[in-house]
């Protein structure tokens, strides 16, 4: 693309999220199919917004692509070893004179860091191989209810993913096209970045890591992917709360040239409930009982997540008590140990007009020590 992602949305690098949405909101009702129907023009220029507004509009991928460009971008990039790549390269060029000798074990930065932008399984770019990749990890916000949440449960969700393009098998160029050798990397998929003894290689930027060019496939225009949709099978576990990840192994992006797939992540977030409150590992309950419940005490039963429970209630309990129930709260993910159920309890008066009723709750004020609002000071 010849402009980058933010003059393609017209902002500046600065812009906040809220103005990223206005203008991508903007110019996609502008530039909408459906509102130019036929203009292959309009269509190229929709697909530019949305690719620009969904990197910008997502923090980690902004924070990426701010960093790396649309590099960082790809399946498989690996920022920190893209960083640790180049301090090497700022170390070679503050010590041009070195020898080989003097970096040790170092032959390449492959030996140091493993593969430059994430590419591994023995796919060093050598003459005759194909580079492969494991795709990048996805993820996916869902919101559930916090009795749910707290109970565990199984679901299956219908979620659109890139996949591996049917018609190019992910290669980016069209079968049917002649296909040859890329002559940038002359078929490796890699070319070399540094000279002398240590030797550094990255991804082919002509025929990005296939080693080998055509022309673009129809399908995916020379992406590799197509966005498809799968049901996929979840077991939400006990005890996840806001924010909690639930990995889906496999079901991220795909792999380049048959790399492993990237992994799925659930991002859960919780809906309130009218009754119950999570905080940490406790739950919080407000639950009414009568003056007299309050007065004697007894045993009441009340709802938990396991089912209904015994609840006694010491006498001359105050309005505002809470009770502790030990292993009646939520689940920790790590520990799998349980919180504790809070119990506050309120006091409820009946409304009533009753003249007996009224005399004896007149009777009950001379049991009050004094007067009960007198330490209330503002």
């Amino acid at each position: 693309m010849s402009k980058n992602f933010y003059e393609t949305l017209g902002v500046s690098k600065d812009a906040s999220d809220e103005t990223i949405k206005k203008a991508y909101r903007k110019l996609a009702r502008k530039w909408h199919p459906d509102i130019n129907p036929g203009n292959k023009e309009a269509e190229r220029k929709f697909k530019e917004i949305s690719h620009a507004y969904d990197c910008l509009s997502k923090k980690d991928k902004r924070a990426l692509y701010d960093e790396f460009g649309e590099e960082g971008l790809r399946a498989g990039f690996d920022a920190g070893q893209a960083r640790e790549y180049r301090q090497w390269e700022r170390y070679q060029q503050e010590a041009p004179g070195r020898t080989e000798s003097e970096f040790g074990r170092y032959h390449s930065y492959e030996d140091v860091f493993g593969d430059l932008f994430g590419f591994g399984g023995g796919a060093r770019g050598g003459a005759g191989t194909t580079v492969t990749s494991k795709g990048r990890d996805l993820e996916h916000h869902i919101s559930i209810d916090l009795i749910s949440a707290l109970r565990g449960f199984q679901t299956t969700l219908s979620m659109q993913r890139p996949d591996s393009c049917p018609q190019c098998k992910g290669s980016g160029m069209d079968p049917n096209s002649q296909i040859s050798a890329c002559p940038a990397c002359g078929g490796s998929g890699r070319i070399n970045v540094a000279q002398g003894p240590i030797q550094f290689t990255k991804v082919c930027p002509q025929c990005k890591g296939h080693g080998s060019i055509g022309k673009t496939c129809t399908r995916c225009d020379g992406s590799g992917q197509v966005l498809g949709t799968e049901s996929i099978n979840v077991a939400i576990p006990r005890g996840v709360k806001e924010g909690s990840k639930v990995r889906i192994a496999g079901k991220g992006e795909p792999g380049l040239n048959g790399g492993p797939p990237g992994d799925l992540y659930l991002v859960t977030h919780i809906k309130p409930h009218p009754f119950l409150e999570r905080k940490g590992d406790d739950l919080y309950m407000e639950v009414p009982v009568t003056v007299r419940e309050a007065m004697t005490g007894g045993t009441i039963t009340i709802p938990s997540i396991d089912g209904d429970i015994n609840l006694k209630v010491p006498p001359k309990s105050q309005s505002g008590q809470t009770l502790r129930l030990k292993g009646k709260g939520a689940v920790n993910l790590k520990t799998k140990k349980k919180g504790a159920l809070m119990v506050k309890l309120v006091v409820r008066v009946p409304k009533t007009d009753d003249g007996e009723i009224l005399e004896a709750v007149k009777k009950m004020d001379r049991l009050y020590e004094g007067d009960l609002r007198k330490d209330i000071r503002l």
